[in-house]
């Protein structure tokens, strides 16, 4: 496999992860938001006959369920993308991972939003407790994995951040020679 790094595509790859840092997560939320409400929105209309009342609320059998910041989950996408951004490997390999790992983490929370509507729908004793487990703790977890399977899928050998500063500590000690 052909690896094509150089100090450019690696300033290149930092800055990228810097700007899109930038602003609160702005792009991210703006990007992520509806593409969780909708279809959100659209199966729980299926299930339950859910409507929209506000851009991020969505209403059904007397409950309204608000799809806040921490419910798009934009820290941990911004994550999946800069481990992918700080990872050396080919440009067709980087496009690919990261289509993997937006779409599978975007698929998978939808499904966790619908669980724990559904949750909620049924009077879930343990729902709070659950939710914030969930929150605090398999959010972490789940990051984490998506990223290992996303290492083995692809055969990433590189190591984030890593690679890079071994690869500029060869080029540094190569010219002091």
């Amino acid at each position: 496999m052909k690896k094509k790094n150089s100090i450019v595509s690696i300033f290149i790859r930092y800055i990228s992860i810097v700007l899109l840092g930038l602003g609160n997560l702005t792009l991210i939320y703006t990007i992520f938001t509806p593409l969780t409400v909708y279809p959100t929105l659209f199966i729980l209309n299926a299930l339950y006959g859910a409507s929209l009342v506000a851009s991020n609320v969505i209403s059904f059998n007397g409950i309204e369920i608000e799809l806040v910041t921490s419910c798009i989950a934009g820290a941990a996408y911004f994550l999946l993308i800069a481990l992918n951004l700080a990872t050396p490997m080919p440009s067709k390999t980087r496009l690919r991972s990261i289509l993997f790992l937006v779409f599978t983490f975007l698929i998978l929370n939808i499904f966790r939003i619908l669980f724990f509507a559904s949750l909620f729908n049924q009077g879930y004793t343990y729902f709070d407790l659950t939710h914030q487990a969930t929150w605090y703790l398999g959010s972490t977890i789940f990051v984490i994995l998506l990223w290992f399977v996303n290492i083995r899928i692809f055969k990433i050998k590189s190591i984030p951040i890593a690679s890079d500063f071994k690869f500029i500590h060869s080029k540094i000690r190569k010219n002091k020679k």
